[in-house]
């Protein structure tokens, strides 16, 4: 998986409206100000990069103590069995309310990126980033969840903005498509590519 991928991946976390633009909208909409709909992006984008961040953190820890072969493997699994389940799960996770502050907002977005698996779609880079020094991998790893979270913030915020200066969230209903079930079929095909890479 090269930068491209990592970019792609981001874009689309940031067309997925579970990832937040479609909360965003939805606040700014129900306050009637874009201003409340530009100032929740950022924030979402940052309760995302804290997702993703974590796993960062925990593959460039383990790497130092796993070879790469097995790293690569477990990460296979993990993948797979995180998109079965989500492709199997009748429950989808749900927020209360939406009437959240700024940092409850960040909150909510870290807790949806970490149920989506946001950063688990990033194993496969991370694990064939080099472990020989465990700061080298660590910066590696949060400079791609930076460039991650930055492409998946530019993208819901287009989106975010055109659907609420132009569509309206009343569009979703005839035009909706099931990315959940989009994003758990790629969980299973890139944990199948992990493995097969691996071995």
């Amino acid at each position: 998986m090269t930068l491209t991928a990592v970019i792609l991946l981001g874009a689309f976390h940031g067309i997925n409206p579970a990832m937040g633009w479609l909360f965003a909208v939805a606040r700014g909409l129900q306050e009637r100000s874009r201003d409340l709909l530009l100032q929740s992006l950022p924030v979402i984008a940052l309760g995302h990069l804290a997702s993703v961040a974590l796993v960062v953190a925990v593959v460039s820890a383990t790497g130092s103590l796993v070879t790469g072969t097995a790293l690569a493997i477990g990460a296979g699994v993990l993948l797979v069995g995180f998109g079965l389940w989500h492709l199997l799960a009748r429950r989808h996770f749900r927020w209360v309310g939406m009437r959240l502050s700024l940092p409850q907002l960040a909150a909510w977005s870290f807790l949806m990126s970490s149920v989506h698996g946001a950063g688990l779609m990033l194993l496969p880079v991370l694990t064939r980033m080099p472990a020989s020094h465990h700061g080298h991998a660590l910066s590696g790893g949060l400079l791609v969840a930076g460039v991650h979270t930055l492409a998946m913030f530019l993208t819901a915020t287009v989106v975010a903005v055109v659907v609420y200066e132009f569509l309206g969230v009343a569009v979703l209903r005839r035009a909706w498509f099931n990315l959940d079930r989009m994003w758990a079929f790629a969980l299973v095909g890139a944990g199948v590519l992990t493995l097969v890479a691996a071995v």
